[in-house]
């Protein structure tokens, strides 16, 4: 392999990204050497031009044009120090649309639908705390604390920790689906046989058909759970600043995506027409 790739892999692991990202980078690593036939040391600046451009007019996502860039931007900077070579490597805009929100009558029939302990389980607690499919996929028995109500995430995005707050609806769901299923120790969603959790295409797939067979005409995934989660929230009025810590963000501009969605935001804002005098109005 590739020595700068190597590296690459190393600094990965001591930043502490996800698997998945740290997947994605080495690829695109890889894809870079193989595009020139050389080592990467060997790239040249116009090169890497030439490959920028070719990544923008190939017809990816937006999304996926920015995890290419990141990654030359990360294996440049941080792995080889030339960080003169990619200064050029500008993010592409994304076009934002609205999270889909499931009502609460939407969330219950999915919840409903999915007659499979282990999928209902891994969609309420997703639901009930905000979790991401990887975080709720990776709880074990342990990070239950049902006496402080809280569910501890050990490894959340960026590898940081947080708790997040266990509703006693969701601890005693829980409980019962413990004491029933009794899954392989140590995880909380775990399959008899393997011992492991399944794995998050088996999830959205799972609320796919139980979104379908529910009647649900919106796009849902596991994702959704935690769209909602938040929303609802927020219309309750909960302030920002805990829903922001309840779904592990850094940032508050990454929650008020979510305000974006809130029907009872946008009902209760007044219009400045109805703060003009009624005279004014006819």
């Amino acid at each position: 392999m590739d020595q700068s790739i190597e590296q690459l892999s190393q600094d990965l692991a001591l930043a502490g990204y996800a698997k998945s990202t740290c997947g994605r980078y080495l690829k695109t690593a890889q894809h870079l050497r193989e595009r020139f036939g050389r080592p990467i040391l060997e790239i040249t600046r116009t090169e890497l031009r030439t490959y920028a451009e070719e990544t923008f007019a190939c017809g990816l996502s937006a999304s996926s044009v920015t995890l290419v860039i990141c990654a030359l931007r990360f294996l440049y900077r941080r792995t080889l120090g030339q960080p003169e070579l990619v200064s050029f490597l500008c993010l592409p805009k994304r076009h934002k649309p609205l999270a889909t929100v499931l009502s609460l009558a939407e969330v219950g029939a999915l919840l409903d639908a999915l007659r499979h302990p282990t999928y209902r389980g891994i969609a309420m607690v997703m639901y009930g705390t905000g979790l991401r499919i990887s975080e709720a996929l990776a709880l074990e028995v342990g990070d239950i604390d049902g006496a402080r109500g809280v569910l501890r995430v050990r490894h959340g995005k960026g590898n940081k920790a947080r708790e997040a707050k266990l509703s006693p609806a969701l601890y005693q769901w829980l409980r019962d689906y413990w004491s029933k299923l009794r899954p392989p120790a140590p995880y909380l969603f775990a399959g008899r046989r393997s011992g492991k959790p399944p794995c998050p295409q088996s999830v959205r797939a799972a609320v796919a058909r139980a979104a379908k067979e529910a009647g649900l005409r919106k796009g849902v995934s596991p994702h959704t759970l935690r769209h909602s989660f938040a929303t609802h929230l927020l219309e309750e009025g909960t302030d920002v600043r805990v829903v922001a810590a309840l779904l592990g963000h850094e940032s508050l501009h990454s929650t008020m995506h979510y305000a974006r969605v809130t029907e009872k935001l946008v009902r209760g804002a007044p219009s400045p027409l109805d703060l003009l005098p009624q005279g004014r109005r006819r």
